[in-house]
């Protein structure tokens, strides 16, 4: 890498020119081919993340509205996030088996629906539920990092779902940027329902625009499918007992989300129902343990041959990649509205302008940790990422009434460039694990995400703002040393073909 102290006109002339050799190959300003793909699915991935944080600039107006307490809006926060952890390991595998050509527009479909049952909301209760609900969304970004993978090759794929995550995410800036303007206009108490309401009604429009206008690979390529369903494959009986201990994390993020509904934090739940759920998380993680086990039983007996195999410490680094950067985006993008909004003592449509600048860098961002994955290495990307994410979050945990805006926002947004840079190197990473696998190893690293969210959106409810952006930089250098142990993809990887011939695809 470029040292740092050295960086800005050598860096900029070296990215000015890897951008045109890329944007030539994948002939941005086309819409046929692979595209077209890949615009109308980040435009599908971009509507749902307004649809995902449609209430966050809004949160201000919903608590006056509706007489909300501080913990319960730190409650809808979490909340909002705490679905998408068992919905992306769910999605993930159903978009495997049945394609995302089928799998985005049922899911725009069905958040259009949830997204006005939250605008029609009269309680905390019926807000808190059609919040939790609406976390089903945020699965979508899975779905087209399995398209993506289809129609680009390795060389390519980095930069194509780091444009894919990157324009897509943009969509929590979108609602930041325009929402409470559009609540303004229709004006009232009730403008805020109209504007959310508008975000389903055109992520149902869109639902069907998408399903005419893409198909699962280009003509005449097979979609690989995982041999079998329930659960991940794995191809090694170290990799097995591995698989079982990542998937603790999700339940216990779920588990923690119950506390927080607990008589012990906010008191939505009974201590009898908490307990059922937490009774609940047990009996179901040790079913989710079956159904891997018949998955993948084959292995205490028969050897996988080496060609077929990959190791699971990928997905498991790339897990907790995602929980550090995806997560405390996530977590910051549902504050930092309210953040600068009680910091510098503004109004909401300001706040929400400024805060909008932490996901506004995912326009270039996302891409360049692609790109960069994709000319200079994965792990030597991810690496650099996840160092300056640490550093940017210890810099806006010093941010004060006493700084200047600007520079308060000059912060957030250098801390968001490398936490979305290092978003693009992951998903640079996660199609070149194993094809078949694609979407389920994206939905373990997105859920991962969501455990990131909901664990960095507890501790904030306990914890001042100034501690929870310390906690997340600590838990970047923990995640720092993990991304050392990461093997760089190189070689190929084997898939069988449906007549029993293997086809081998480069992965580097």
């Amino acid at each position: 890498m470029i040292p740092a102290t050295h960086t800005s006109p050598m860096l900029v002339t070296v990215l000015k020119r890897e951008l045109n050799m890329s944007a030539q190959k994948l002939k941005l300003l086309s819409f046929s081919g692979n595209t077209k793909i890949l615009h109308l699915s980040w435009m599908a991935f971009f509507i749902s993340f307004v649809v995902w944080f449609n209430h966050a600039p809004l949160l201000i107006s919903i608590q006056e509205s509706l007489g909300l307490t501080s913990q319960q809006v730190k409650t809808i926060l979490i909340l909002n996030v705490a679905l998408t952890i068992p919905a992306r390991i769910v999605v993930g595998m159903l978009v495997d088996k049945y394609g995302p050509k089928i799998m985005f527009p049922l899911l725009l479909g069905i958040s259009s629906i949830i997204c006005f049952f939250f605008a029609l909301a009269d309680t905390f209760e019926q807000l808190a539920a059609a919040r939790f609900m609406l976390g089903f969304v945020g699965a979508g970004f899975v779905i087209g990092i399995r398209m993506i993978s289809e129609w680009y090759p390795a060389k390519q794929v980095g930069l194509a779902e780091g444009i894919y995550g990157g324009w897509g995410n943009f969509g929590s800036a979108a609602a930041a940027m325009t929402l409470p303007t559009i609540a303004l206009l229709f004006g009232g108490d009730d403008g805020w329902r109209y504007a959310v309401a508008l975000t389903g009604a055109i992520a149902l429009i869109y639902a069907f625009i998408y399903y005419n206008g893409v198909s699962d690979t280009p003509k005449g390529s097979t979609y690989f499918k995982p041999k079998k369903s329930g659960g991940m494959e794995v191809t090694s009986k170290g990799d097995f007992f591995f698989y079982l201990f990542m998937n603790i994390p999700l339940y216990a993020a779920l588990a923690l989300l119950t506390w927080k509904l607990s008589p012990s934090g906010v008191s939505l739940l009974s201590a009898g129902i908490a307990q059922t759920i937490y009774i609940g998380l047990v009996a179901l993680y040790f079913y989710q343990a079956y159904h891997i086990y018949q998955v993948n039983k084959n292995i205490f007996t028969t050897p996988v041959p080496e060609i077929h195999r990959y190791k699971f410490k990928q997905v498991a680094i790339l897990d907790l990649a995602y929980l550090a950067t995806f997560g405390s985006e996530l977590a910051v993008v549902s504050m930092l509205p309210l953040f600068f909004h009680e910091t510098f003592e503004i109004t909401a449509v300001q706040a929400g302008l400024l805060a909008s600048g932490f996901a506004f860098m995912n326009l270039v961002s996302r891409p360049i940790g692609g790109l960069f994955s994709d000319r200079w290495g994965r792990k030597r990307t991810l690496t650099v990422c996840i160092t300056g994410l640490a550093i940017g979050y210890i810099i806006m945990s010093m941010i004060t009434p006493e700084w200047a805006i600007v520079f308060a926002v000059l912060a957030t947004m250098a801390c968001s460039f490398f936490v979305q840079a290092g978003e693009g190197a992951v998903f640079a990473v996660v199609p070149l694990v194993q094809r078949r696998l694609t979407g389920q190893v994206a939905g373990m690293a997105g859920a991962y995400g969501n455990v990131g969210a909901v664990t960095f959106l507890t501790v904030l409810s306990l914890v001042s703002a100034q501690t929870f952006f310390l906690v997340i930089a600590a838990t970047a250098v923990v995640t720092l040393v993990a991304v050392q142990f990461m093997d760089e993809p190189k070689g190929q990887m084997a898939e069988v073909l449906p007549d029993g011939t293997v086809q081998m695809i480069d992965v580097h």
